[in-house]
Parts: structure tokens; C-alpha cells; sequence
């Protein structure tokens, strides 16, 4: 198949060079046939476009630029989740609620002082 379309371009230059071969022939009726003309027309037309037809089916060569390189990106960073700090509103010292807070939370509480008995045994300030 890759030498089909050279072969049909160098026989068709050499079936053109043939008449003009006959042309130069044609003076010479009435004396012997000289094929030597023809002959040496076809093999010129033959190798003429087999040179032809083999420079006009060589691969063109381009020049491209690089495609682009691919990279996946780098994993993103982890992410660590710092719970939030949680704030309780407790009541202001000496107020009604904060009487009833620190009365519900610890059974020695003393509402005199404001103090309740830890399980260190100190008395802490009831905040």
C-alpha cells in the first residue's frame, strides 16, 4: 500500500514522455524503428517520478511544542477540629440565682460564706 501511490506516479510520467518519443519518430517512417528514444524518455519519466512521488510521500515532520505534564495536586492539609470552648453564664455572686445554683450543684454548700466543702477537704468559693 505505501509503494502503490510512488509506483502510480512514476508510471504516469513515463506514459507522458512517451509521446514525445513517438514525436521525434514520426521524420522516420520509411526507415528501421529505433526504440532507443523511447526507451531511454520511459526510464527518465520513470525515474523521475519515482523520485517525485518518493519526496512527496515521505512523513512531514513538525515541530510541537510539549503538551502540558499533568500532576495531580498535593493532598490537601488535614484539618483538625479543636471543639469550641463552651462558656456558662452562671449567675453573679450573692444573687438570688447564684444561691440557687450553687445550693443545687453541691450538697455542702454554706449560703453564710459562700463556700462549699471540696473533695480535697478545703472549702472553695462557689463561682
Amino acid at each position: 500500500m505505501r509503494f502503490l501511490r510512488p509506483l502510480a506516479a512514476a508510471m504516469a510520467l513515463s506514459m507522458a514522455a512517451v509521446p514525445f518519443a513517438a514525436t521525434a519518430e514520426a521524420g522516420k517512417r520509411h526507415h528501421r524503428y529505433d526504440p532507443g528514444p523511447a526507451i531511454v524518455a520511459g526510464i527518465f519519466g520513470l525515474a523521475a517520478g519515482a523520485m517525485i512521488s518518493g519526496a512527496l510521500s515521505q512523513p512531514r515532520y513538525r515541530y510541537y511544542e510539549p503538551g502540558p505534564v499533568y500532576v495531580a495536586p498535593p493532598p490537601p492539609p488535614p484539618v483538625y477540629h479543636q471543639p469550641a470552648r463552651v462558656y456558662y453564664e452562671r449567675p453573679a455572686p450573692w444573687t438570688p440565682a447564684w444561691y440557687a445554683y450553687c445550693d443545687a450543684r453541691y450538697r455542702s454548700f454554706d449560703p453564710a460564706t459562700g463556700h462549699f466543702l471540696g473533695y480535697d477537704g478545703r472549702y472553695h468559693f462557689c463561682r
